[in-house]
């Protein structure tokens, strides 16, 4: 029986990437039936929305999804299709492993980090209050009715909420990774020292749901510790769990390590679905160029393949990346000793590479 999976192309690199992407999952063996879903900036005259109902509908019917970056449109009043699509299908984990691997130009080695990231709450909830609007005014006079401080009158605020519920199950998830995947420790990242009822609350959850776990060390780290931490010893962490805004922050931070953006894949995952998508932007300068590396995408893939528990197939690629990113002779231009190389490779001819390599892996 084969899968059926939502593919979602994207804009600007996304069709490139994605389109080789596929070719080498199918490589794998697996059999897969696409559902090919359009969205992204480039729909928005043919449908009037970057996220047409389609889509979602899609990803409900299969559950699972891959997708390729898409781009945000400027002043159109939608906030983002990524958000969208998290809110939509309640993706509340986001899943960003950090891993270097032998060829890739980084000061560092040896890195295999996961961070997980809470998608729903934090600063990002979208609960704002515009500078000058009379109900922000009014929530001014409130906070200093309440005896909470006094706020500039030509403020713009932003609420960052956090909840027992929310704390509890993104937590719960990263101990439940961490058994999955044979991990050895969870470390909640959070700023409770400053904002003890949010950040504060958070800890307190899961330091409560770490006690379920008494096979996975456990420990917290305040979030500025934490980046200190990363930069001079990022061997001694394993999976870390943060709220929204930190983890977005420490997620690239965690890219940086392992040789920046293109090899940083990415997963939203919620209790009934799962989409599955590189980390970086749709760089619509590179579009048709033939130029970007698609290997975030190709291991957003293999974590597909994982979530799917098609494991063995999902090693296998992973060692044909290995391979080809140690060989370092078929790579694009980011994985090169300098991006000027003239032996630098283009999309296409990576994932023929990989799907080379897949061959001679039994």
């Amino acid at each position: 029986m084969p899968y059926h999976i939502t593919l979602i192309p994207g804009d600007g690199v996304g069709p490139e990437i994605t389109a080789v992407t596929k070719k080498v999952i199918e490589a794998t063996g697996v059999e897969i039936e696409w559902d090919i879903q359009e969205a992204g900036a480039e729909v928005i005259k043919k449908y009037g929305t970057p996220l047409p109902p389609s889509v979602i509908e899609s990803i409900k019917k299969n559950k699972v999804a891959l997708k390729g970056p898409i781009t945000t449109p400027v002043g159109s009043g939608f906030r983002s299709v990524n958000v969208a699509l998290r809110k939509e299908l309640d993706l509340y984990a986001c899943v960003r492993p950090c891993k270097t691997y032998p060829g890739v130009r980084s000061p560092y080695q040896n890195i295999d980090l996961v961070i997980i990231r809470e998608n729903t709450e934090d600063l990002y909830a979208g609960i704002e209050f515009e500078q000058g609007k009379p109900e922000t005014l009014e929530f001014i006079e409130a906070v200093e009715k309440w005896g909470k401080g006094k706020i500039r009158p030509d403020s713009g605020i932003s609420i960052k909420p956090i909840s027992i519920f929310g704390s509890e199950r993104i937590v719960k998830f990263a101990f439940q990774y961490a058994c999955s995947e044979k991990r050895r420790k969870v470390t909640a990242v959070h700023k409770a020292n400053i904002m003890k009822y949010s950040d504060g609350l958070f800890l307190a959850v899961a330091r409560e749901v770490a006690k379920n776990y008494p096979d996975i060390e456990f420990e917290d780290r305040i979030v500025d510790n934490m980046s200190m931490q990363l930069v001079q010893k990022p061997e001694l962490y394993d999976i870390l769990v943060l709220p929204n805004l930190y983890g977005d922050i420490i997620s690239d931070l965690g890219a940086g390590l392992i040789g920046g953006l293109g090899m940083a894949p990415g997963a939203n995952i919620g209790d009934k679905y799962a989409v599955f998508e590189p980390t970086h932007g749709s760089a619509p300068k590179y579009q048709g160029m033939n130029k970007v590396n698609p290997l975030a995408m190709i291991l957003s893939g293999m974590m597909m393949l994982k979530y799917i528990g098609e494991r063995e197939r999902a090693e296998r690629l992973e060692r044909a990346i290995r391979e080809v990113i140690k060989e370092g002779e078929r790579v694009t231009y980011d994985l090169k000793p300098t991006p000027d190389d003239p032996t630098a490779c283009g999309t296409q001819e990576v994932g023929e590479a990989i799907i080379e390599k897949l061959r001679n892996i039994s």
